[in-house]
C-alpha cells in the first residue's frame, strides 16, 4: 500500500465509510500492480498467456471443439492505465471460459447457491445447500471447484456481490441464474486475484455504466465480463497479490472491529451518564450528575446518536419538572387527555358522497414527524365545503399518529401552526384541540418525551402483533400537568436545550463532511500516484 495511505491510516479508517473506502482501495492497488513489488524471478505475463492459450486449445481438442462457451475477445473500451513491467493486458475471455456449462450424473449431489448466500466483501466467500443434479441442471448457472461468479443484476452487482466457489460438493454446482462465470484454465490464474479484479471500483464502475435494461433490472451483458480490459500479472506475483489483499482486508476486519467496540462503548457510557440524571433521589444528585456531565459534554457527544439520547433526556427531565429551578410538583395535577382536550380521528380515504366538491389540502403520516410537520409535499382532497368545518385544522392543534400497524410510528405528534389555509387530515392521524388554558405545548412535549412515548406503545400493543392505537386509547392518557405558567417555563427551557443540540449535531454533520472529504482526498491522491507513468521503474 502507498505511504501516504498509510501514514493517515487512522483517518481514513476513521472517516464515515472510511474503512469501505480502503478496502475498495486495496483493490484498485491490487491490479494496478501498486500493492506487491514485482520480481525479475516471475515468468512474464506474455508467456503466461501463451502457456493458456495452449491448455484452452488442448482443452478444445479433448472436447472435440464442441464451443461450450466463448472464444478470446479483444479488449473493447479504451480506458486502460499503465501496468507494470512484466503484466500484459488480455481478456477474461481470453484466459478462461465465460459462462461454462457442466456434465454430470442426475443422481450426483451437488451443491446449490441461491444470490442471498453470496458476499459482498472480499472474504465472505458463499454458503450453499444440498440438490441433486437432476433438480438443478436446468434452469440455473452451473459452476465448478475454483470457479468465479459475479453478480450480473441489480442491485447485486453495484453491491460487489461476487466469490470464488470453493468446498463444493462433488466439485460441481448450479444457482442463482443472476451470474456471470468465469472459469480459469486448470493452475493459470489465481481465482482471488480474478476476484479482486471483479470487485474492483474501476470493474464496478465501468460495469455499472454499460448494464442494460430499465430501472430495477437493468443487467450486466456477457460482453462486457468477456471484453472489458483484464491486467494479467506473472502467475507468482498474482499469489503474492492475493496474500497482500487477504492480509489488509484482514486489518480492515479488525480495525471496522475496533470502531464497533468503541462505539459500542461509547453508547452504553452515554446511556449510563445520561440515566444517572434521570435516576437522581434529589436535588443535589440531580446538579452533580448535571456537573459531571457538562464537564465531559463535548467528549461524550461526538456522534448524532449520542445527541438523540440528549434530547430525549431533556425532554424527559422537562416532563418531570427537573429544569427549571423552583419547580413545584405539589401544584401539578394528574388529568388525562380527555379531561382537558377534544379527540377526533381523521376523515376516510374514500370521499364522501356529497355535491359541491372542493379540493383541500390533505396531511398525511409522512407529514407528521416527530415534533414538527412536513408540508413539502402536500395530498388534497375532495370534500363538500359543509364538512370543511369538522374536518379543518386549526392552529395549535395537536396531531398524532395512530400508528397503523408500525411500531415506530406510534405516537408520533407535532403541531399544526397554520402552515396552509384549509388543510384537513387523513384517518390515520388523530387532532387533539384543548379545550382550557393548559398549554399545547407541553402536551406535545410530554407526549414525544421518552414518558409518553413509551406509555403509547404500551397502549398500542395488541394480542394480534399489530401496533395501533385509536381515539379512545389517547382519550385514557393520563399526563402529569403543571399550572400553565410553569408549562411555558419548561417547554422553553426545553426548547431552548433543543435547540442547542440541533446546532450540536449539525457541527457534527458538517465534520463528518469535512472528514469525509479529506479522506476521498487521500484516495484520489493513492490512485493518482499508482496510475503514473511507471517507466524507469524496476520490475
Amino acid at each position: 500500500m502507498t505511504a501516504l495511505v498509510t501514514e493517515n491510516l487512522p483517518l481514513l479508517a476513521a472517516a464515515p465509510n472510511g474503512i469501505n473506502q480502503l478496502r475498495s482501495l486495496i483493490l484498485d492497488l491490487a491490479i494496478r500492480g501498486k500493492l506487491v513489488p514485482q520480481s525479475l524471478a516471475d515468468e512474464p505475463a506474455e508467456a503466461l498467456l501463451e502457456r493458456i492459450r495452449a491448455a484452452r486449445l488442448a482443452a478444445a481438442a479433448s472436447r472435440k471443439a464442441r464451443t461450450e462457451s466463448s472464444q478470446s475477445a479483444e479488449a473493447s473500451y479504451d480506458d486502460h492505465f499503465e501496468l507494470p513491467a512484466g503484466w500484459l493486458w488480455t481478456t477474461l475471455a481470453t484466459v478462461s471460459l465465460i459462462n461454462p456449462r457442466n456434465v454430470a450424473p442426475d443422481d450426483l449431489s451437488v451443491s446449490f447457491v441461491p444470490m442471498a448466500s453470496i458476499g459482498a466483501k472480499f472474504d465472505s466467500g458463499h454458503t450453499q445447500e444440498l440438490r441433486r443434479w437432476s433438480e438443478v441442471k436446468q434452469g440455473f448457472t452451473h459452476f465448478a471447484e475454483g470457479d468465479i461468479g459475479v453478480a450480473k443484476i441489480t442491485p447485486c452487482f453495484e453491491n460487489s456481490k461476487a466469490c470464488v466457489f470453493t468446498g463444493l460438493t462433488n466439485g460441481i454446482g448450479a444457482g442463482t441464474t443472476e451470474l456471470h462465470i468465469v472459469r480459469p484454465c486448470a493452475g493459470t490464474l489465481a481465482p482471488r486475484y480474478v476476484l479482486a479484479y471483479l470487485k474492483s471500483p474501476w470493474f464496478l464502475v465501468t460495469g455499472e455504466s454499460r448494464m442494460t435494461g430499465t430501472a430495477g433490472q437493468k443487467r450486466l451483458p456477457k460482453e462486457f465480463v468477456e471484453r472489458h480490459p483484464f491486467p494479467l500479472p506473472p502467475l507468482e506475483e498474482q499469489h503474492r497479490i492475493v496474500a497482500k489483499v487477504e492480509e489488509l482486508m484482514a486489518l480492515c476486519d479488525r480495525l471496522e472491529a475496533e470502531q464497533d467496540d468503541a462505539a459500542a462503548a461509547h453508547a452504553k457510557l452515554v446511556e449510563a451518564l445520561l440515566a444517572s440524571l434521570n435516576q437522581a433521589r434529589d436535588a443535589a444528585e440531580f446538579r452533580d450528575g448535571w456537573q459531571q456531565l457538562a464537564e465531559h459534554f463535548h467528549a461524550l457527544f461526538t456522534t448524532e446518536a449520542s445527541v438523540e439520547a440528549l434530547k430525549k433526556s431533556v425532554m424527559q427531565l422537562g416532563v418531570e419538572g427537573r429544569l427549571c429551578t423552583g419547580a413545584a410538583r405539589s401544584t401539578w395535577r394528574l388529568r388525562t387527555i380527555n379531561e382537558f382536550c377534544t379527540v377526533q380521528g381523521g376523515i376516510q380515504k374514500t370521499p364522501l358522497r356529497a355535491p359541491a366538491k372542493h379540493h383541500f389540502p390533505y396531511l398525511r403520516v409522512a407529514n407528521v414527524q416527530r415534533g414538527r410537520i412536513d408540508i413539502a409535499q402536500l395530498e388534497r382532497y375532495e370534500l363538500a365545503m359543509e364538512e370543511l368545518q369538522r374536518w379543518r385544522l386549526n392552529a395549535g392543534d395537536l396531531l398524532i399518529v395512530e400508528g397503523n400497524g408500525s411500531e415506530s410510528e406510534i405516537g408520533r405528534c407535532a403541531i399544526w401552526h397554520g402552515e396552509v389555509d384549509d388543510c384537513v387530515y387523513q384517518n390515520h392521524l388523530m387532532r387533539v384541540r384543548p379545550t382550557g388554558d393548559d398549554a399545547v405545548d407541553y402536551l406535545a412535549l410530554y407526549l414525544n418525551s421518552p414518558i409518553g412515548t413509551a406509555h403509547m406503545r404500551r397502549l398500542a400493543i395488541t394480542t394480534s402483533g399489530l401496533f395501533n392505537l385509536s381515539v379512545g386509547k389517547i382519550r385514557s392518557i393520563p399526563v402529569e400537568l403543571p399550572p400553565p405558567a410553569e408549562q411555558h417555563l419548561i417547554v422553553a427551557k426545553v426548547r431552548e436545550l433543543l435547540a442547542c443540540c440541533d446546532q450540536l449535531k449539525a457541527g457534527l454533520g458538517q465534520a463528518r463532511q469535512h472528514h469525509e472529504h479529506l479522506a476521498s482526498v487521500l484516495v484520489e491522491q493513492a490512485v493518482a500516484s499508482a496510475i503514473r507513468p511507471l517507466h524507469g521503474q524496476a520490475c
